[in-house]
């Protein structure tokens, strides 16, 4: 019906103002932030080539993303649902003459087929870091670190960090022979936390030696830093794991030094991005947002389909869902309301004033003969006048000259 056409489908939203303005105040304060960390910025494209966009680990994506055919040349395309395999393709082919470690930035609009069920929106701004080139855990500590003070910037108070690594599910699975179905159906039994389901597939499939017993383990092995020494003791010597075990109380070392303030917790049945990451995972979370804010890891080799693998490393958040969780308070606007002058005598000075309050960094609006409103529409907190043949500012509710 023509009476819906201003309705937006769901999960789709625009911001006014002064919200916008808001949010590209933050993204730049960010970018500022990544640029002083060494941290270059990159602008991938809204849509690429199918296949390009869900190559390797990105093939995760698939169901979170849009398709449409290119009309020039009949192959499909791909509206991205997550900006990182298009930086990773950077880094491998746009890139390829750095060999030492890179470090690239990124922001920009991403569209996801669903939301996440519980109200998040399908369009929004991402934002985020990868690091490529290094495979210690000191890039991870760079990676994590940068997200914290990230968040710290963005006015987000009171967060604690979530630690797994994926590579200590993956040795289980791998010594226990699991199918890709039984993997499957196990994965996600863990990430629900649903202990005697987890109980009676394993029970049900009789894996032998003890690997059964050590992938019941994992469900309980969630906790502070102690959880690392009881994994130590229930999980075996498999070398995959202690290596993994190693890299995690490594990381938590480096943070440790550097941000003593923030709680780490561990949970070693965390398979965030399992088909994706490959080592160490992480995310942010706040008290009462059963969401995490902010999400990374480690994704080793993602460049190989583009001709070169390399170790990354990085992180992303939601920018929109930052300014929300922040709970900014856009301030009362700020501006010069310059109404219409009638005088062709003081237009031309009217003029230059104005040219010289907005070279000086000022917001001037200039009003328009006969218009209604005024500052206060106009979201200015002073008026441009002229008193004896001057323009003078005063504040837009008294006479008083600022």
């Amino acid at each position: 019906m023509n009476s819906d056409r201003w309705l937006l489908p769901d999960g789709i939203e625009e911001l006014l103002p002064p919200q916008a303005a808001e949010l590209d105040r933050l993204r730049r304060m960010l970018l500022d932030l990544f640029q002083r960390w060494g941290y270059e910025l990159v602008m991938p494209p809204l849509v690429e080539y199918l296949d390009s966009l869900l190559t390797g680990t990105g093939n995760d994506l698939d169901i979170q993303t849009f398709k449409l055919t290119d009309q020039a040349s009949g192959r499909l395309l791909g509206v991205r649902a997550d900006m990182t395999p298009q930086v990773a393709r950077i880094d491998a082919h746009r890139l390829a003459g750095r060999e030492g470690p890179v470090r690239l930035c990124y922001h920009g609009t991403v569209l996801n087929t669903r939301g996440d069920g519980l109200g998040g929106s399908r369009s929004f701004t991402q934002i985020g870091a990868e690091l490529y080139g290094h495979a210690g855990v000191e890039s991870d500590s760079e990676m994590l670190c940068l997200m914290l003070e990230t968040l710290q910037a963005a006015g987000v108070k009171t967060v604690f960090i979530d630690l797994g690594h994926v590579g200590i599910f993956r040795a289980l699975s791998r010594a226990a022979g699991l199918d890709e179905p039984r993997e499957s159906q196990l994965f996600d039994a863990l990430q629900r936390k649903a202990v005697p389901e987890i109980e009676a597939l394993l029970d049900a499939w009789r894996l032998a030696g003890d690997v059964g017993a050590r992938l019941k383990e994992l469900a309980w092995l969630n906790g502070g830093v102690e959880v690392l020494t009881r994994a130590r003791q229930c999980l075996g010597d498999d070398a995959a794991i202690v290596a993994a075990l190693d890299q995690l109380e490594g990381l938590a070392e480096l943070v440790g030094r550097q941000r003593p303030e923030v709680p780490l917790h561990f949970d070693l049945a965390e398979l965030r991005g399992y088909h994706y990451h490959t080592g160490v995972v992480f995310a942010a979370y706040v008290p009462g947002q059963g969401r995490a804010i902010a999400q990374g890891g480690r994704y080793d080799d993602i460049g190989k389909v583009f001709g070169r693998a390399r170790p990354a490393t990085g992180f992303s958040a939601n920018l929109n869902g930052l300014m929300r969780l922040a709970g900014v308070t856009v301030a009362a606007g700020r501006g010069i309301f310059a109404p219409a002058c009638e005088d062709v005598a003081l237009q031309a000075a009217q003029a230059e004033k104005i040219m010289e309050l907005r070279a000086s960094g000022e917001r001037v609006v200039a009003g328009l003969p006969g218009q209604s409103g005024g500052a206060a529409e106009a979201g200015c907190d002073r008026v441009l006048v002229a008193v004896d043949g001057q323009w003078v500012i005063q504040n837009s509710n008294s006479k008083g000259e600022q």
